[in-house]
């Protein structure tokens, strides 16, 4: 819906729409080819043509270098994006709800610094796992059985899974391997008679079977993990693979900063919207919001750039606040209000040099925080007896 809005608007000098995998679906698809409309949206990790094009990228050696970026700090290595596009056949959908099979260009990118998060990620959740492992391997290993058909069976019937959870499935481990082995133990067996036995008498004993469980971390290979995969209609005289990529970067830069500042649970509280007029009403004032803290978050740092000043952030002086850091600022600047003579006089307290910057670049009026305007002070108002 949101599409076919823009597309009616005629927006002139839209290029294209970059969206986020919510908008991989076979609506959206045929209604970019349909409407000459440039898509390139991030397809979910659930789609098979995702997983197919993944196992392709890994099996075709590396690929052509798309993009290279500095790292963050002076110790992190240079970050790396290799990618190169193919054409799939894919399901669409088009306005008269028509299904058709057509070719759609895929970008295959590797990243070098996803796959070291997803690394990271891997590592710390085989942790989580081995510590969850830990219990029903010592509930296993506890279990006794008669003869060593029991205990085979009992093996093929766990065969590496765990507990299910409030009567689900057991399920496969993800990140480990459970290896099985039968264990035979032989005790004495408990006489019949009372006292103690005679020389001649030969002991007597029985054997059980345990299993023994021997958990093995599973170790991907490094090319498993930093897989992107990209869907587009832009066919690639319009826009190469490395433009393709910077316009799928370039909503992280402008775009999802604000949605992921208003994700926190401080910022917007869950609302209960019945009618869909209330619903696009605060949608707007979201969207003006984003714009509004997009257009402060930018002055601010043009102002700073340009006469190479600094103001105080999370972690020390910095040219590059966000709007957060700016509003952060503020935060001790107060406005008191004293009655002296029955007449009323405002002061400003907290109020410092890079406050005055930042309203110099946002275009306040420092009026404002020069203790009130001119002709607020009056005489206190008086309540009747």
């Amino acid at each position: 819906m949101a599409i076919e809005e823009c597309v009616a608007l005629g927006l002139d000098g839209m290029h294209g729409i970059v969206a986020d995998s919510k908008a991989y679906c076979k609506r959206t698809l045929g209604l970019g080819l349909e409407q000459r409309v440039g898509l390139i949206t991030l397809v979910p990790r659930t789609c098979a043509v995702r997983q197919e094009l993944e196992t392709w990228g890994q099996q075709h050696g590396p690929l052509p270098l798309l993009l290279e970026k500095p790292g963050r700090t002076r110790q992190e290595a240079p970050r790396h994006w290799h990618g190169h596009s193919v054409v799939r056949p894919v399901e669409v959908e088009y306005a008269d709800g028509r299904l058709a099979v057509a070719d759609l260009r895929f970008l295959v990118v590797h990243s070098s610094q996803l796959a070291e998060q997803a690394a990271s990620a891997y590592t710390a959740a085989q942790a989580q796992e081995a510590a969850r492992v830990a219990e029903p391997v010592e509930r296993v290993e506890a279990r006794w059985f008669a003869c060593a058909a029991d205990a085979e069976a009992a093996m093929a019937e766990y065969a590496g899974r765990g507990q299910g959870r409030r009567g689900r499935t057991p399920r496969l481990w993800r990140y480990q391997t459970l290896h099985y082995r039968v264990e035979a133990v032989r005790s004495p067996a408990k006489r019949t008679r009372r006292g103690r036995p005679s020389k001649s008498e030969a002991p007597q004993g029985e054997v059980r079977y345990r299993l023994l469980v021997h958990p093995k971390p599973l170790v991907p290979s490094a090319e498993t993990h930093g897989w992107t995969v990209l869907a587009t209609t832009v066919p690639p005289e319009v826009c190469t693979d490395t433009a393709l990529l910077q316009a799928y970067q370039e909503q992280h830069i402008t775009v999802e900063p604000g949605f992921r500042w208003i994700k926190t649970p401080a910022a917007i509280s869950p609302v209960w919207l019945e009618k869909p007029e209330r619903m696009a009403a605060l949608a707007m004032l979201t969207v003006v919001g984003l714009l509004v803290y997009a257009v402060i978050h930018r002055q601010v740092r043009l102002s700073l750039r340009e006469h190479d000043r600094q103001v105080p952030g999370n972690k020390g002086l910095t040219a590059t606040p966000t709007a957060a850091v700016v509003f952060a600022l503020f935060t001790p600047v107060m406005l008191v209000q004293c009655a002296i003579d029955n007449r009323i006089s405002l002061q400003v307290h907290g109020l410092q040099d890079y406050h005055r910057m930042v309203c110099e670049a946002v275009g306040i009026d420092q009026i404002w925080y020069q203790g009130g305007v001119p002709g607020q002070n009056s005489l206190p108002r008086t309540t009747p007896p």
